[in-house]
């Protein structure tokens, strides 16, 4: 869906509330020529008690470390930024969201050094449903290995959520698009598996779970952290600093992957080899289950990880 179809009216933009139309920035921005800013991906999800943002504090807190590396300096502290999402939505009327906010250097200068360029900073939100289509979440998703590798530490920082960094995911994703199908997998410098354009990966091999550590060049993911604790919690044993190899991933049970727009999606097939029985697993639909049990309210013992919008 286009944001043309959309019933969205509103940006924050530097501490103001404009018209969508009205949120422009010039061409010659320094973020649109170098790919200098920071972002999250953050969901409101229409739960039991009302619209609630999940994990709302753990993603600012991202943004700001991410922000470090670059020295991009946030001129709103997380407080405003919180504040300013929860009335966006407000506003907007809004039951369940995808909410974007981003910090970029702007207009100044145009060499490749950012000083003296102005720090900008934003936030949006729009409807958004499943990232890798409805059916995705039941059937799961037909994947191939990318030929394009995920960039080091040591070149750029992979703990960081930067803009320009993503071309690495654009080119990995649309590669297996054109060639039929749903989603990619990268792997790192070292040919072990490290994550998907836009999200983490998880593997099922007899009972146990093994997800990528962040050594793989892989992004910190927050739903990645909590299919970690839910699968704790739940008694399965998990190894969260796994190295994969790509032919484990044609022998495992199940594979799925996390992320706040993916959520928890199911992999079907890995270049065309079928993954475990060919649907989703049993461990992948217990640990997707309880995942949107939490996410819609239906868990007690997670009040933390809300911030209701209507507080």
């Amino acid at each position: 869906m286009s944001f043309a179809d959309m019933d969205v009216d509103t940006i924050w933009m530097d501490g103001e509330f404009v018209d969508w139309e009205d949120a422009q920035i010039h061409v010659l921005s320094h973020a649109l020529h170098y790919g200098t800013g920071v972002f999250e991906g953050i969901r409101c999800y229409d739960t039991e008690d009302g619209p609630a943002v999940f994990r709302f504090d753990e993603h600012l807190d991202r943004l700001y470390e991410s922000a470090k590396p670059y020295n991009l300096d946030i001129q709103h502290t997380p407080e405003e930024l919180k504040e300013a999402t929860l009335e966006l939505i407000r506003r907007q009327d809004m039951e369940s969201c995808y909410i974007r906010p981003l910090s970029f250097f702007g207009y100044d200068s145009l060499g490749v050094s950012p000083k003296n360029c102005p720090t900008r900073t934003m936030v949006a939100c729009w409807p958004w449903g499943t990232y890798l289509g409805d059916e995705a979440l039941e059937k799961g998703v037909d994947v191939m290995v990318s030929s394009w590798r995920k960039h080091s530490s040591s070149q750029i920082p992979t703990n960081a959520k930067a803009t320009g960094p993503y071309i690495n995911s654009l080119l990995a994703g649309e590669e297996a698009r054109s060639n039929g199908y749903v989603e990619a997998i990268v792997l790192n410098k070292e040919g072990n598996v490290a994550e998907g354009p836009g999200e983490n990966i998880f593997m099922v091999k007899d009972g146990e779970i093994y997800t990528p550590g962040l050594a793989q060049s892989i992004l910190d993911g927050i739903t990645r952290k909590t299919a970690i604790t839910l699968a704790r919690e739940k008694g399965y044993t998990v190894h969260d600093e796994a190295v994969i190899s790509r032919s484990q991933l044609y022998t495992a049970d199940e594979l799925f992957f996390t992320g706040t727009a993916a959520e928890v999606t199911p992999i079907k097939t890995v270049d065309d080899n079928e993954i475990g029985s060919g649907t989703r697993g049993p461990v992948t639909k217990d640990i997707q289950q309880t995942f949107f049990d939490l996410v819609e309210g239906r868990l007690d013992g997670y009040d933390e990880w809300f911030t209701y919008v209507d507080e």
